[in-house]
């Protein structure tokens, strides 16, 4: 996956618009238009100490999620990306979707606080890679300006 010519499209999916909603629909489209052996792609907001179901691609999720519980949570509560390569062996994991078997969480911050994650799931074990999660994160860098902007 060529992460830097995803992060362009990205860039010019989101540079005129000035709607974040709007702009994490359009990621969230793209991000499962263009990964490979993914079921979810989506993201989720934090509003009243919760994370709140954001715009995504995929089956029907779990609308709230509480800090700390599940791989969405822990990486907000840790502040911290997470690459779970088992989803079943990660404590307290969350099964919104039984297909789902690996997944990669990164938070995403607006003014230094953190605004929500993106989440991506794949039904394949052990699906996300040292670079995946660099190119991830890449995205995840350009998420975090436009969000910045629109403030």
């Amino acid at each position: 996956m060529d992460y830097n010519l995803l992060n362009e499209q990205l860039k010019a999916l989101t540079a005129d618009v000035d709607d974040v909603i709007s702009n994490l629909a359009n990621a969230s489209a793209l991000l499962y238009g263009a990964l490979d052996n993914i079921n979810w792609a989506g993201f989720y907001i934090l509003k009243n100490d919760k994370l709140v179901l954001g715009p995504f691609q995929g089956k029907p999720a779990c609308t709230k999620i509480e800090i700390g519980r599940g791989v969405c949570g822990t990486a907000v509560s840790l502040d911290e990306i997470q690459r779970v390569a088992d989803v079943h062996s990660f404590k307290g994991h969350i099964a919104c979707d039984s297909a789902s078997l690996s997944e990669i969480v990164i938070p995403l911050h607006k003014h230094g606080e953190i605004f929500g994650v993106l989440d991506i799931d794949s039904p394949i074990l052990n699906r996300f890679t040292a670079e995946d999660e660099q190119g991830i994160a890449l995205l995840a860098r350009s998420i975090e300006a436009m969000l910045e902007k629109l403030s």
